[in-house]
């Protein structure tokens, strides 16, 4: 398998790949919402192509993650999501290597936080931990522990207050 950065000739395979991800098996025909967060994050240039990242293997793209502008009061922090792998690759550890490689690159670009809603149980192995432990306010207090950060090497303390996701989110 080969982790490598977000080209603009992925968006299809990609789109295929949220489609697949997320069905749901009760509405089959529905286009599964992380398939429009993905198109208007793009369409809006809310995401950040040198932190997405796509996973290859010999059939082609199998799985995708998207990194997007976010804030934390005045500070430019980094959302993850969508993030997704093809049905059958799943449990691989193709989500593994594409969060591992975020989070080394945004290290890299000297991104303060990474901010995301997931389930505590799996991003925790990633060093995220709930948000308002780090003084960063959901945008919906209803996303309780699911709204995780992780702090970076650049971070400090100073980078506290409330979450704004890109506008691509609110489309």
């Amino acid at each position: 398998m080969i982790v490598r950065r977000h080209r603009a000739d992925d968006y299809e395979a990609i789109r295929h790949i949220y489609a697949a991800a997320f069905t749901r098996p009760e509405n089959p025909e529905s286009v599964p919402l992380e398939v429009g967060l993905f198109e208007a994050l793009w369409e809006a240039g809310d995401a950040i192509p040198e932190l997405s990242f796509t996973a290859l293997k010999e059939v082609g793209a199998v799985g995708h993650v998207t990194a997007s502008r976010a804030t934390v009061a005045t500070d430019s922090v980094v959302a993850v999501g969508p993030i997704g792998v093809l049905p059958e690759y799943q449990g691989l550890g193709i989500g593994s290597a594409l969060m591992d490689a975020l989070l080394t690159a945004a290290d890299a670009a000297d991104v303060p936080m990474i901010v995301l809603l997931g389930s505590p149980q799996y991003y925790s192995r990633f060093g995220f931990r709930p948000a308002k432990e780090l003084g960063v306010i959901p945008a919906e207090p209803r996303w309780g522990e699911a709204f995780q950060a992780r702090p970076l090497t650049a971070y400090t303390p100073a980078v506290a207050g409330r979450f704004q996701y890109a506008s691509g989110f609110s489309s």
